[in-house]
Order: structure tokens, then sequence, then C-alpha cells
């Protein structure tokens, strides 16, 4: 089984890398699909250096790991510099955008 969930794996990763790097417009429905199969194949994939040598070679295919094990281990593939710098630009962009926000006023009790 590990050897044919890999092998999927690096099917399904060279495809997604392939249609993150066309130059053409891609057919969003096929683009859907890719990612659907590829998410289901991350979900059943053992946690091994297979898997991580994967992770490695494709970036996109990364990140969608990243993205479905977000909520229990954060940026976990994301170098740990890149990520508090995205955060750091992200709560001053926020910060901004309050302080340029127009202040509204407590509606009065008429």
């Amino acid at each position: 089984m590990t050897t044919t969930v890999h092998k999927n794996l690096v099917v399904l990763a060279r495809v997604l890398e392939r249609l993150e790097r066309s130059t053409v417009a891609v057919d969003p429905e096929q683009y859907r699909a890719v990612v659907q199969h590829l998410a289901a194949e991350l979900e059943v994939a053992p946690r091994d250096i297979a898997l991580e040598t994967l992770l490695d070679a494709f970036p996109a295919t990364a990140e969608l790991y990243e993205n479905l094990h977000f909520r229990h281990a954060g940026l976990c593939r994301s170098p740990l510099d890149e990520a508090l710098s995205a955060e750091v630009d992200a709560r001053s962009v926020i910060d901004k955008a309050r302080r340029c926000a127009p202040q509204q006023k407590p509606a009065s009790g008429s």
C-alpha cells in the first residue's frame, strides 16, 4: 500500500506543479480535481521520510499539505523566520487599516 500511495502522490504532485507553473490559463475544474485527489492521498499517506522528501521536492504539494494540517500544526513546514515575518507584516497592515478607517460614533438612542 505505501508504495502505491507514494506513486500516486508523485504523479499528482507533478501534475499540480505543472498546473501551478502553467503559462496558459488552467481549467478551474481540472485544478480543483487534481487538488482534491492530491489532498485525499496526503490524508492517507504515511508520515515517513518518503513523504518528507516528496514535500521537499514539490512546493505546491508542500503548501497544500501545510494548509490541510494548519489547524493542528500551524505553518509546520514553513521556516519560522518567514512565518514570523508574514505575521508581523499582516499585523502592521491591519493596524494601519484601523488607523486609516473613519471612526464610527456610537448610535445615540433617539
